[in-house]
């Protein structure tokens, strides 16, 4: 059943990205804007607009330059910095149909893990996020998903 649920999940994550490549055209470009990253709390609220409600400012911004995302499914996969934000620009305007929750793990003044939750219909993906402060601004370094 939980092998179901996956294949499932990875076919709709697959079809949306599809579509969202479609809607998007080959010309249109993701708009960098400069957000306000100048707090932890900012820069995950940011994290979380940008991949659960499609939202495309300061996806460039947020990430530190040696972001890494692991993915724990049926293999353990790794993702470079390019490659999510390539895959999020895709994504640009496309909501996800989930309740998402979070929570701050540990934080001091230069680090923060939260725990960020999206329970979909069928199934909940936890994504522990690892904040940095780089200079004057927050960034994401670190991402882990794990799906049940």
């Amino acid at each position: 059943m939980k092998t179901l649920v996956k294949t499932f999940a990875a076919a709709a994550l697959i079809a949306v990205s599809t579509f969202a490549m479609a809607a998007e055209g080959p010309g249109a470009k993701a708009t960098k804007a400069n957000v306000n990253l100048s707090t932890a709390d900012l820069a995950l609220d940011r994290y979380v607009a940008i991949t659960t409600e499609g939202e495309s400012s300061g996806v460039e911004q947020l990430f530190a330059a040696d972001f890494n995302q692991k993915v724990q499914a049926f293999n353990a996969k790794n993702h470079s910095r390019s490659k999510v934000v390539k895959s999020l620009k895709k994504q640009k305007g496309e909501k996800l149909n989930c309740t998402v929750s979070t929570d701050i793990i540990e934080e001091s003044a230069d680090f923060m893990v939260a725990k960020v939750t999206l329970k979909f219909e069928n199934f909940t993906k936890t994504d522990l996020v690892t904040l940095e402060r780089v200079d004057n601004d927050w960034k994401v370094s670190k991402s882990i998903n794990s799906y049940k």
